[in-house]
Parts: C-alpha cells; sequence; structure tokens
C-alpha cells in the first residue's frame, strides 16, 4: 500500500496521486525519495520565501528548541516579544500590535471577529474572485468558485467586483478607467447595502491564488477612503503577498495604504513551522485594553514559529530580500515572462509583481477563452513540467509562478526554459485539438 494513501488530502479527490514524494529541500530545490532534484517555481503555495533550509531560519528554531518549546499564549515569552517587535517595525504606519494565529484562515477569523464587535455591524464586504480560507467565515469571504461548496449564504458576506482589466466587468478600456469605475461600483455596494451595516472590507492588497491581480495606481488609496469614511475596518489580506513578495514588505506599501487592520502568514517566517497573526491598529487596540477580547488560540505566538519568524526577518534585512524580489521581478521574472507571452498562443494574459506572477492559459487568444480545468492542455502542461524537473502551482487555467524571493538568476533562467518548452507542449495540443 502506497502511505501516501493514509493521508487525507485538502482541495482534491481521495485516491492514487501521481506526484513525486519530497524528503528533502535546500534553496530554490526540493528533493523526491528516488534523488530527482526539482527546482521549486511556486514556493509550495507561495510561502517559502526564503527557500528550503535557509540556515538562518533552522538555526533560529534549534535554538530556540534547545530553550522552550512551547508555552501558553497567556505568559509573556521573550521570542514571541521579539517577533512582534520585528513584524511592527516593518509593517504600515499605526500598526502597533500584533495577535498571533497559526495561518492565514484563522487571521481572517479574528480581524472580522475584531471589526465586528468594534463597530456593532453584521456584513463585511470581500471581492469576487479572491482567496481567504476556508474556515466557516473566510471561505464565505473567498469570492472565487472554491467557495461554492461550502457557501451557505448565511455569513453576512457581500461581494463586490475589484479592478481586473484583462475581464472588466466594467467595459473599460485602460486600466486607470477600470480603477475608477471599479471605485464608483464599490461605492455604490457600500451605499444599498447601508454603510451603517457593514463593519469591514476584507480586500488582499495584490489578488493572490484567484489570479494575481495588481490594482490600478490609486484603487487601493480609494478603498481606504471610503472605508475611513464610512467608518468601516479595512482588513488588508497579506496572507500572501506579505514579506516581500511582491517587492515590498506588504502589497499595500506601494500606495502607502494602512489598513485598520493587517493579516499575514506564510513568508513571514518561509512557513517553517506554522505562524499568522493580524496587526492591529489603534481604533481596535484602544476597543479592548479595558475589556477582554472574547477569542484565543492555544498555539498563539509558539515560541518555535515565532523563533523561525525572527530568524527569516533577521535573514531578510541582512540579505536585502525585498529589493531582490523587486529586482527579480523587474530584471529577470517580468521580461522573461513577457518573452514566453508573446511566444506561446496559449498565453492570453500575463501578470504579476515582484515575485509574483501569472500566466493565464487560453484556448484562443482573441476570444480570451480559459483552458478548461484538469483538461487535456492542463494537464499536458503539468506533466511537461514534471518531466523537466519544475514544480509549478496550477490553479484552474493559470500557471502561478512564485519561486523564493532569494532564487538566484540562473535558477530562474533554467525555470523558465522548462516553462518555455511545456507551453509549447500546450500549444500543440491545441493544434491537435
Amino acid at each position: 500500500m502506497d502511505l501516501d494513501e493514509l493521508v487525507f488530502h485538502p482541495w482534491v479527490a481521495q485516491g492514487p496521486r501521481r506526484v513525486p514524494t519530497i524528503v528533502a529541500g535546500e534553496g530554490s530545490h526540493v528533493v523526491a525519495a528516488d534523488g530527482r532534484r526539482y527546482l521549486d517555481f511556486s514556493s509550495q503555495l507561495v510561502f517559502t520565501n526564503l527557500g528550503h533550509r535557509h540556515p538562518r531560519v533552522v538555526a533560529a528554531i534549534k535554538a530556540q528548541a534547545d530553550r522552550l518549546c512551547t508555552l501558553a499564549p497567556a505568559h509573556a515569552n521573550d521570542v514571541r516579544n521579539e517577533a512582534a517587535r520585528l513584524i511592527v517595525e516593518v509593517a504600515p504606519e499605526g500598526l502597533g500590535h500584533v495577535l498571533f494565529t497559526t495561518g492565514g484562515t484563522e487571521g481572517i477569523e479574528h480581524a472580522v471577529r475584531m471589526a465586528r464587535l468594534v463597530t456593532g455591524r453584521p456584513k463585511v464586504l470581500a471581492a469576487y474572485r479572491s482567496y481567504h480560507g476556508s474556515t466557516t467565515t473566510s471561505i464565505h469571504l473567498t469570492g472565487d468558485p472554491r467557495r461554492w461548496a461550502s457557501d451557505t449564504g448565511a455569513a453576512g458576506v457581500v461581494h463586490f467586483f475589484g479592478p481586473f482589466p484583462y475581464r472588466s466587468v466594467f467595459g473599460a478600456t485602460t486600466p486607470e478607467e477600470e480603477g475608477e469605475r471599479a471605485l464608483a461600483h464599490l461605492e455604490q455596494v457600500i451605499l444599498q447595502e447601508g454603510p451603517t451595516t457593514i463593519a469591514a472590507l476584507v480586500l488582499e492588497s495584490v489578488t493572490g491564488s484567484s489570479g494575481v491581480v495588481v490594482p490600478p495606481a490609486g484603487y487601493l488609496r480609494g478603498v481606504r477612503e471610503l472605508c475611513a469614511r464610512h467608518g468601516i475596518v479595512h482588513i488588508a489580506d497579506e496572507v500572501l503577498t506579505g514579506f516581500g513578495r511582491t517587492g515590498a514588505w506588504f502589497a499595500c506599501d506601494h500606495e502607502d495604504v494602512a489598513p485598520d487592520l493587517l493579516v499575514f502568514a506564510k513568508g513571514v517566517n518561509s512557513g517553517y513551522v506554522p505562524l499568522g497573526g493580524v496587526l492591529v491598529g489603534e481604533r481596535v487596540y484602544r476597543a479592548f485594553t479595558e475589556r477582554p477580547y472574547p477569542a484565543g488560540l492555544t498555539y498563539s505566538g509558539h515560541p518555535l514559529a515565532c523563533a523561525a519568524a525572527v530568524g527569516a526577518i533577521e535573514a531578510m534585512h541582512e540579505e536585502d530580500t525585498v529589493a531582490a524580489a523587486a529586482r527579480l521581478g523587474t530584471d529577470v521574472l517580468g521580461p522573461g515572462l513577457k518573452r514566453l507571452a508573446e511566444k506561446h498562443p496559449c498565453v492570453g494574459d500575463l501578470r504579476g509583481i515582484g515575485a509574483l506572477w501569472t500566466l493565464e492559459l487560453v484556448a484562443d487568444r482573441d476570444a480570451g477563452e480559459p483552458l478548461p480545468t484538469g483538461g487535456p492542455q492542463m494537464t499536458a502542461f503539468t506533466k511537461a513540467c514534471l518531466d523537466r524537473d519544475l514544480l509549478t502551482l496550477v490553479l484552474a487555467n493559470r500557471v502561478h509562478v512564485a519561486p523564493p524571493l532569494n532564487t538566484t538568476d540562473a535558477d530562474v533562467t533554467t525555470g523558465l526554459t522548462a516553462l518555455d518548452e511545456a507551453l509549447t507542449a500546450v500549444d500543440a495540443e491545441l493544434r491537435a485539438g
């Protein structure tokens, strides 16, 4: 019996799988049980920002394990305090406190709970074409089809359309027009739902796994202004984009936007030990200075996870990782992917920033018809990548390209060559069909 069959796997039908069994990793590569090395162009689920087995992070975990492995959250703790200090130092202005969680979906749950308690309002706005997690509130907030099987329509969530120039629902012809019309649409949603009924607006500062959509200039500032005008708590979901992924510490930094609450996870410690959290601004923090916050987590601020965060953030400062991610996007990944998009008819659109990109694959470039999820073309693409020792993140008809932020230019070139050959396989499937 394949022991992998003992594991109940998320997001897939249970049954035999044809995937490599990964047993080791270093830098931008992982190693399978048969000794085969794969270039990780996905950072797993876009979280190994510092790659695999970074020595600074591993050493921090080992040193903490020798002192103290776990501690209840009610106690004060030195490494927990230090992790909070380092996170607050790089956070947008005004976010001066941290509630630690074990992941992003818990962070979203707590941020929404805080907003509802502070405002006394029931509703929460979230965008279509978004992903916020898979627990009860976070899956309702999610705007893409991953929510459908669990969506009861009873979580007080109202969805709206964000800007998406490639598939504009507003009939816009320029990014500027798209941003303006998306803000006008959002304002109408707020007015028609009733501003005094809306506790929070949850928004990915750059759309992540639902399509890597970078908002037009001015859109995030416009959202922030609408929230401030109506007393709505602005919750920035930076679970996937935070800690350097977009070439800034946080994606909202590109527009100098400071939300009321900011949810993080993944890149805070490169995913080495599960950790997430909510950065809390003064408005929300003051509400709980004299009354208890009515929620908690057994592993909030787990010492091993916080030690990993301290090691990761210190390494990012020392190695100038955020600037490296920005350069990777402008000088290497962006230009290389643009050449592939121009060369291959199956690529309908290319979008991205920093070390976060997506190629949207289509059956017809002019019509923009998406390739079917799980269809022969997407299957051919995934197989071609694995045959060339490349790990990619494929969701629906999109190929997400998100290598570790410290990936070398040579490894990026190798990955782009493999993508080129895999896209050639898709082109061939389309011609044959």
